[in-house]
């Protein structure tokens, strides 16, 4: 089973031809862009498929346009939508979604963590930031590491390792 997974939002348009800047909210933003179908909309329910038509400029400040839009005016009605990709359910990148934070954080023992705050994207792996009381508990999301989400409990299952949690 497939779901809708965010991977940018739309920030701003650009020039007289309907391009748009994009905030990526994924680190695998680039590889989706390029090899799935996408969707846009305000909210998962209200999202429709839309074609990429092109991009260009440099990688720091890139420019998008999609398939349709070919006015500043259109391009402008675009800002504050999502763009979303169809993910499988165990798609390692739903780990990274801003959708967990607010999830229970427990160990495969039954034992509680903390709140998830927060997700870091560093350069290497994306970092959970939990709360445990008021003391921030660092978790890189790694398959070693995270290993399940129960999204009916709101509940992110991990394995630490020893001193992970020290």
């Amino acid at each position: 089973m497939e779901r809708l997974f965010a991977i940018a939002k739309i920030t701003r348009a650009t020039g007289p031809s309907g391009e748009v800047r994009l905030r990526p909210l994924s680190r695998y933003f680039n590889e989706f862009l390029e090899d799935r179908p996408l969707f846009l909309g305000f909210s998962q329910d209200l999202a429709h498929e839309i074609q990429l038509e092109k991009y260009t400029g440099n990688s720091k400040r890139p420019k998008y346009q999609f398939q349709g839009i070919n006015s500043r005016a259109a391009a402008e009605a675009l800002i504050g939508q999502i763009l979303f990709v169809n993910i499988p359910e165990n798609d390692f990148a739903s780990l990274s979604s801003d959708e967990l934070i607010g999830y229970e954080v427990i160990t495969e023992a039954g034992h509680s963590v903390g709140l998830l705050s927060d997700i870091l994207m560093m350069p290497a792996d994306d970092v959970y930031v939990i709360d445990n009381e008021g003391r921030e508990v660092l978790i890189p999301v790694i398959p070693e590491i995270i290993k399940g989400i129960d999204d009916e409990e709101n509940i992110i299952i991990i394995a630490p390792m020893d001193g992970l949690l020290d």
